[in-house]
């Protein structure tokens, strides 16, 4: 079943981007990654999907109903962590998390008991209180703690140091463990890449592709490193399939995608020191969509 269902969705802004025909589905109980750099269309595209603004043209559908005529319906079952979160700061934790509770019209006490102190929040502290990174813990427990279906993570772990983002990990993944399908937008590539079944990478508004995480590491890419004994010529590994080429003195480095025999061959007319073949990580798959004209 498709949990999320966005098809051809468009938010223009004038001469401001947006985002255009933006399209990518998530499955039910998936991690699904959503990646691209500040400006890209991330948020724009979460706030189109949530119906918090209105697309310019295109569909969007979450369990099935669109998301504008069915918004009421669909909010009781989904979980949302904006990238920038805003309160009311004379209200203490604890007020502030009942008040978000008694919108979902269930008994969220205990959950917000536990979720508390998995993220190390205290519940009595005023909002005007906390550090940037406690009140994301604020946005965290608040987005979850109606057990949601579906969680929307919009940059989530900005501001928060790096035990409570490991803390943070292990929640997201017992929380699918339970069934819930959760879209993790991030510009931290590691993130995505730990967490993640899928990715749809966006630039400039667009989506560039949706990729299985290992399709992008394991199929299609390879990493070499080669160490010459002779200076290494600038042009020699200029061939097809090869891109990122770096050459230093007796130094070679580059990505690869085809026939791995045809840059073997290669490697075979030069002498060598040492050779590395390795999958690159995200982040260089991630240049490299970025670096190609879309």
């Amino acid at each position: 079943m498709k949990v999320i269902n966005i098809n051809n969705l468009t938010k223009s802004y004038g001469n401001a981007r947006g985002i255009t025909n933006v399209s990518f589905h998530v499955e039910e109980g998936e991690i699904f990654g959503f990646i691209g750099p500040n400006g890209a269309g991330k948020s724009t595209t979460i706030r189109t999907l949530l119906s918090l603004i209105y697309p310019t043209s295109g569909k969007a559908e979450i369990f099935g109903k669109d998301c504008i005529e069915f918004a009421p319906e669909i909010a009781k079952q989904v979980g949302y962590l904006p990238s920038e979160v805003f309160y009311y700061d004379n209200m203490k934790v604890i007020d502030l998390l009942k008040y978000s509770a008694s919108f979902y019209k269930k008994d969220c006490g205990k959950r917000i008991k536990e979720l508390a102190e998995i993220m190390d929040l205290d519940l009595k502290k005023k909002i005007d209180d906390l550090s940037l990174g406690n009140k994301k813990k604020v946005g965290i427990v608040q987005g979850l703690l109606h057990e949601p279906k579906l969680i929307i993570l919009d940059e989530p772990t900005s501001g928060l140091d790096p035990l409570m983002q490991q803390r943070f990990f292990d929640l997201l993944l017992e929380e699918n463990k339970k069934g819930a399908t959760i879209l993790f937008s991030s510009h931290i590539l590691s993130e995505v890449q730990r967490l993640c079944d899928r990715v749809a990478i966006i630039k400039e508004g667009k989506i560039v592709t949706v990729e299985k995480i290992s399709t992008l590491k394991e199929n299609n890419y390879k990493k070499f490193k080669i160490e010459t004994k002779e200076t290494a010529e600038q042009d020699f590994f200029n061939i097809a399939g090869v891109d990122n080429l770096n050459v230093a003195d007796h130094s070679v480095s580059f990505l690869f995608r085809g026939d791995i025999n045809i840059v073997m061959k290669k490697i075979a007319e030069v002498e060598i020191a040492n050779l590395w073949i390795e999958e690159p990580d995200l982040e260089e798959i991630f240049m490299h969509y970025y670096e190609k004209e879309v």
